[in-house]
């Protein structure tokens, strides 16, 4: 399974989810359900967004687990 590394990343560069929240300018419906990995899909734009506000590639942002 493939998950977002969206807390890992938060956490190296000491900012919090509310910080990447304002920063993402979506619905907090919508960034907790992607943040909590419980979407099925997430939209080129938001990687994109992702990747410019943490300094990160894709290849960071993302996992693959055993789940």
């Amino acid at each position: 399974m493939i998950k977002l590394n969206v807390l890992e990343l938060l956490e190296k560069k000491g900012k919090t989810k509310y910080w990447l929240y304002k920063q993402m300018g979506m619905s907090y419906q919508n960034f907790t359900k992607m943040i909590r990995n419980e979407t099925k899909s997430i939209r080129y734009e938001n990687i994109e967004a992702l990747c410019q506000i943490l300094e990160c590639t894709p290849n960071e942002l993302f996992r693959i687990t055993d789940d």
